[in-house]
């Protein structure tokens, strides 16, 4: 009997709010390490979550309406929501993805869920920033 590989599952976490250019790259790069066979999952913040890190205007986007705009990506398999740094460990732990996606800015930094991923790919980040689209 031969051994069936497993599908490859590549993580990538955060909130995407207000979508722009440099989330996209992230995406399409998720889906190049997951390959045609695997799957790229996506993390959210809800919209609690998001207020008390980032202040009372923010979201721009709802939950409901930032899990309908991600999901329909064509690099993207599936979404998910979490509140919690606990919900989110258990999130990493119960996919155990065979690579991470993030931006290189969390270089160096701790990474919630990080001993349950195979490998963490730090994607450089270019000019975009929601904060940066807000601010204008």
């Amino acid at each position: 009997m031969l051994d069936k590989e497993p599908i490859p599952q590549v993580w990538i976490n955060g909130t995407f709010d207000v979508l722009h250019a440099g989330h996209i790259k992230l995406f399409r790069y998720a889906r190049m390490l997951a390959g045609p066979k695997g799957q790229v999952i996506v993390g959210i913040d809800t919209d609690e979550r998001i207020k008390l890190a980032k202040g009372p205007t923010r979201p721009v986007n709802n939950l409901i309406d930032r899990l309908i705009i991600l999901s329909s990506i064509k690099y993207i398999d599936q979404v998910v929501s979490f509140s919690t740094d606990r919900e989110l460990e258990s999130l990493i732990y119960n996919i155990k993805p065979k690579f991470m996606v993030i931006g290189d800015d969390y270089r160096d930094k701790p990474i919630i869920g990080s001993d349950h991923i195979g490998e963490i790919f730090y994607v450089t980040r270019d000019n975009h920033s929601t904060s940066n689209i807000l601010n204008r």
